[in-house]
């Protein structure tokens, strides 16, 4: 995959420094919270490494879908945009649950060979040790055994696309791992544990590739014969269908049951070969936090397959 060497100056000085960070606690938001909206939870493709914020010509419809459709699904720049952001990042894999809860976070730079102007992104939303807890509580409460990261930056899962949906970076973000296991339960169980926070206007994001990361599949393509190249994408594209119908289900409990034969569905070893299917978990954790409610999918072209994205409002 060649990489577009002209740096787009419009997303790389959308991460302004945060001066003033919100208190996700203060009286006025206190005595308004009963007439809080609730907030959405999306399931986003961060896309590959930093190049959605270097301009890449393939991640042009992932840009524009970040950039858009996203923040309209957030209600951002509105009374009702998130007071906080939950992102599940499937850049930090752990065996029990981690949270990020320092008041800032530096930003982890885990990608290599990229261009230097990728090494001096920002992103400097404030971090929420409240609502960190808040995260603790409930996934102690569900069973889990979480723990409080200080140290750990943002990975480019949390800041590659949170520097298109909210480039003004003024609403505080607590990132947590997903679990090194590939089983869709304990995921869906994390996220139906993390669900209350929508009530309190608090939003949950998570991060990864769901539709298709293969990484030596992806790089293979553009070196096939296009009959071969349209064979494998329409294999990856019955995948994606049968992802889809589960993730859309409207029963919880069904979506629940459905997502546990993931591995069975079409295809699916080869979007996500086994031991390496942790861009697919912060759907799952997302699919728990939806609760009852269909949810609403979009895809984008990425370097000409197609990625969706998930939402429930």
């Amino acid at each position: 995959m060649q990489l577009h060497n002209r740096t787009s100056a419009a997303f790389l000085s959308a991460a302004r420094l945060f001066q003033q960070p919100l208190s996700l606690f203060s009286s006025n938001q206190t005595s308004s919270s009963t007439t809080m909206t609730r907030a959405p939870v999306i399931a986003v493709c961060h896309g590959g490494g930093p190049m959605p914020l270097l301009g890449d010509p393939g991640h042009a419809n992932l840009i524009e879908s970040m950039s858009t459709k996203v923040p309209e699904t957030l209600q951002l720049g509105t009374p009702n945009a998130p007071k906080a952001i939950v992102l599940v990042t499937a850049h930090w894999t752990t065996r029990t649950p981690k949270i990020s809860s320092a008041k800032t976070h530096e930003l982890y730079y885990d990608y290599g060979g990229f261009p230097p102007e990728s090494y001096r992104l920002r992103y400097d939303a404030p971090g929420s040790p409240e609502v960190a807890k808040q995260v603790f509580d409930l996934l102690q409460a569900a069973g889990f055994t979480p723990s409080m990261d200080e140290e750990r930056g943002w990975d480019h899962g949390v800041f590659v696309p949170l520097t298109l949906i909210n480039p003004k970076a003024d609403i505080p973000v607590v990132q947590i791992s997903v679990l090194n296991t590939e089983e869709s339960s304990a995921h869906y169980a994390m996220g139906r544990a993390l669900a209350p926070l929508r009530d309190q206007g608090i939003a949950i994001i998570g991060s990864g590739m769901p539709t298709f990361h293969n990484l030596r599949l992806m790089f293979s393509l553009p070196g096939r014969s296009q009959g071969d190249k349209a064979k494998v994408l329409d294999r990856i594209a019955l995948w994606s269908k049968d992802l889809t119908d589960a993730v859309c289900l409207e029963s919880s409990e069904k979506r629940e049951a459905k997502l546990k034969t993931w591995r069975g569905f079409k295809s699916g070893d080869e979007a996500h070969p086994p031991g390496m299917a942790e861009h697919l978990l912060p759907l799952f954790v997302c699919a728990g936090a939806g609760g009852d409610g269909k949810a609403h999918a979009h895809g984008d072209d990425l370097h000409g397959s197609e990625h969706f994205t998930y939402s429930w409002k």
